[in-house]
């Protein structure tokens, strides 16, 4: 298949074009690189054993996203471009609004113009909002506590309601957890810009020296060791479990909505303890006050996934501690650090680029 990456060369969808390519399919990439960096695409060919096509744009410019489907066959769409941090998206709510719902919206009425009826689109756990039991199925209550996990409940209930009015649609909508890890080559990774949202960046920061201190945001909830627990799963399960529902969409016709996560909830502690082991150095922090909405545990049950697509987590905590200190170390800058003696990979080398993908727009 002929499958368009939006967001691919952000964390999630560059690893998603590896296993897209490592299965034999055909890949192009839209992105605006608000949140990535070009610095991906050169390693994504290594990776994959080719130039990667990528063109710079944002899905909201619809003149420009109909003149690419219109100029290019596209067999499906994994829809990855989207803002996504949880605490900005309280700063700018409208923003996000924008940005993650109109995006959507573009691209559907620009997949339905050109008859691309199957899409893989990239939800989140956080539509279950603060959820009554774990581990947490897809029946579970829908609630969300913030304009991110708004923005993605909206997304799903605007192609819930697409492929209810039209059948030719399928959509596979893939709730996850907390997506941590790296590509085992230490190639690609998790890049975030300026202070790290996330829990498994931030203590790869400060094992590699460029933070002091990890602060963890409570030690009294009712778990293991009082500290909070959630679903990690590596970013390479999670990459492959995208093809696995590509191909399900293809294979069948039928919408899906399913959990991806390892069904086993890991305490804070817990994590710091395996990458001490995995990178060998100790990671200083300090246990603070809760954070207001927080909740003491949230795991998924990932059955659903197993069931349908026959699509599990094979990599544990060790993997992802393991592959996320490898990348680390290899680009403590980055996609600005040196991959390897004698070969650097700048954050402003141009993508191959088609016609007509000169501009950066924001967003995406």
């Amino acid at each position: 298949m002929h499958v368009l990456v939006t967001g691919g060369a952000g964390f999630i969808g560059a690893h998603a074009c590896v296993a897209l390519a490592a299965r034999g399919h055909r890949v192009s990439i839209v992105d605006n690189f608000a949140n990535s960096c070009r610095g991906v695409l050169p390693r994504l060919a290594l990776l994959t054993g080719s130039a990667v096509d990528c063109r710079c744009l944002d899905i909201r410019d619809r003149a420009a996203l109909a003149e690419l489907f219109a100029s290019t066959r596209f067999d499906a769409v994994i829809h990855f471009a989207a803002l996504k941090a949880v605490g900005e998206s309280c700063e700018r709510p409208l923003e996000y609004f924008d940005n993650n719902i109109c995006g959507t919206v573009s691209l559907l009425q620009a997949m339905s113009a050109a008859g691309v009826r199957r899409l893989v689109f990239s939800s989140s756990a956080t539509v279950y909002g603060t959820p009554e039991a774990v581990p947490v199925r897809e029946d579970a209550r829908l609630d969300v506590t913030n304009p991110y996990g708004r923005t993605k409940l909206v997304n799903e209930q605007l192609v819930d309601d697409l492929c209810r009015f039209d059948p030719a649609f399928a959509v596979a909508n893939l709730r996850y957890f907390n997506p941590v890890g790296a590509h085992p080559s230490g190639l690609i990774g998790e890049d975030p810009g300026g202070i790290p949202n996330n829990l498994m960046p931030y203590v790869c920061q400060v094992a590699a020296g460029r933070r002091a201190c990890l602060r963890v945001f409570g030690g009294d909830y009712p778990t293991i060791d009082g500290t909070g627990v959630r679903d990690y799963i590596h970013v390479v399960d999670l990459a492959r479990a995208h093809v696995d529902a590509l191909e399900y969409l293809m294979d069948t016709g039928r919408p899906l909505t399913v959990n991806l996560g390892t069904g086993r909830g890991i305490s804070v502690l817990e994590l710091l303890r395996a990458f001490e082991y995995a990178s060998g150095r100790q990671i200083p922090h300090e246990i603070v006050h809760r954070r207001p909405g927080d909740v003491a545990e949230v795991y998924a049950d990932p059955s659903l996934a197993a069931r349908v697509l026959g699509w599990k987590a094979e990599l544990g905590l060790d993997a992802m501690c393991r592959d996320a200190w490898h990348w680390q170390s290899l680009n403590p800058d980055g996609y600005l650090s040196r991959t390897r003696p004698g070969q650097r990979v700048a954050a402003s080398a141009r993508p191959p680029v088609t016609a007509g993908a000169d501009a950066v727009l924001r967003g995406g």
